[in-house]
């Protein structure tokens, strides 16, 4: 997920709130509730799920009653939006905490629903725990940074044995000019390369059949390009390097920063885009869209005319990924906009409205983003 630096702080709110308080190539199906996005996902053997907290009842909790209702009734699988990261999880070299993602995981499992694991890996300095970047790591850096991530994906991937099936391994290690991101890890393990596709090796090692997953935000709107061609060097490589990724995690927080009143929505590059995706497909990954949500920032204040252009545009987005039989997961990243994390960062809106990004609205009523959805998945084809 891409970030500015304001996001630091309020991760770290998250956390400390939530703290007081592969599959192969067989589909793990959740339980099916009958009515909601998932049912319609799962006629066509695919999923439909959300990030969700273990903050309180006031936030994008399932401590929420509400939210904790549009969970159970539209989704079949869920993420954790902070709890599972390095911040959130690895307090210490070795202390972990688990609370608030136990918490998750019970949760899911009381209500049969899948869970994915995001992120044994965010790969970027400003998102990896203050202790980490400025570890000492002694006389043989190589070896102590390799012990540091085996033992976080050992450890992590041991509690949750039989429970996960499916992780973002690594998480966003390309940078937007193409380049790859430096991390204290990368420089003491020797590069980023190896720090990743041991990553990647050690989860493979843990579970055999688990769906592995390079998770990145790369997008179709213009100012793109090099972030696409970074992530297609990267996957290049691993097929290169013989490192066993299944799945590329395509985030899909579309954006619409510049407004067009001909179309009503915002510029995107269809073709260059499809045949990123093209490409993607031919080194023989699959598809999952991680983190779904549509960034209103530059439409017109109206609510109405609004939720249409953002469905519009939403539309175009879901039509052309499900195109591709590859694609058979879809997680919206929250599913109310009173909690989305848009809200929180730069850039706002000019005129201070609420940003409107989710498939239902403050007030837990579906939107027109969920009718898009609900008919993507009725017209997808049987996966």
């Amino acid at each position: 997920m891409k970030m500015d630096l304001t996001r630091r702080e309020t991760l770290a709110s998250m956390i400390a709130m939530a703290g007081a308080v592969g599959f192969g190539n067989d589909v793990a199906w959740a339980h099916d509730h009958g009515t909601g996005l998932h049912h319609a996902a799962k006629s066509k053997r695919m999923r439909f799920g959300s990030a969700v907290g273990a903050g309180n009842e006031l936030s994008g909790s399932f401590r929420n009653p509400q939210y904790a209702k549009l969970l159970q009734r539209d989704c079949g699988l869920l993420v954790a939006e902070n709890e599972m990261k390095w911040q959130a999880l690895r307090p210490g070299p070795d202390a972990f905490n688990f609370g608030p993602f136990d918490a998750i995981v019970a949760f899911a499992e009381e209500n049969a629903l899948a869970i994915r694991g995001h992120t044994l890996l965010w790969h970027r300095p400003q998102w990896q725990p203050a202790w980490l970047e400025t570890y000492d790591f002694g006389a043989t850096p190589i070896r102590e940074a390799e012990r540091l991530l085996t033992t976080h994906v050992r450890t992590v991937t041991d509690r949750y044995r039989g429970k996960i099936l499916s992780y973002d391994v690594v998480n966003e290690t390309v940078l937007e000019d193409s380049t790859l991101a430096q991390t204290a890890l990368s420089r003491a393990i020797g590069g980023t390369e190896t720090l990743v596709d041991l990553a990647f090796h050690t989860t493979r090692e843990q579970l055999p059949d688990a769906q592995l997953v390079y998770n990145d935000y790369m997008s179709w709107e213009p100012g793109n390009e090099k972030h696409r061609a970074g992530v297609l060097k990267l996957l290049e490589g691993f097929r290169r390097r013989n490192v066993p990724v299944d799945a590329l995690g395509v985030q899909s927080h579309i954006r619409i920063d510049t407004y067009d009143p001909l179309t009503g929505t915002g510029p995107k590059q269809e073709r260059e885009w499809r045949q990123f995706i093209d490409e993607v497909i031919a080194m023989g990954y699959d598809l999952l869209i991680t983190e779904f949500d549509v960034n209103d920032q530059a439409l017109p204040v109206d609510i109405v005319a609004r939720d249409q252009s953002v469905a519009a545009y939403a539309k175009g987005y879901l039509d052309l990924m499900f195109d591709y039989p590859q694609l058979k997961d879809v997680l919206a990243w929250g599913m109310c906009d009173s909690y989305s994390w848009l809200q929180q960062f730069q850039p706002t809106r000019t005129d201070g409205q609420p940003k409107r990004p989710c498939p239902y609205d403050s007030g837990f009523k579906p939107k027109p983003l969920h009718a898009v959805l609900a008919k993507a998945f009725a017209s997808a084809s049987m996966r």
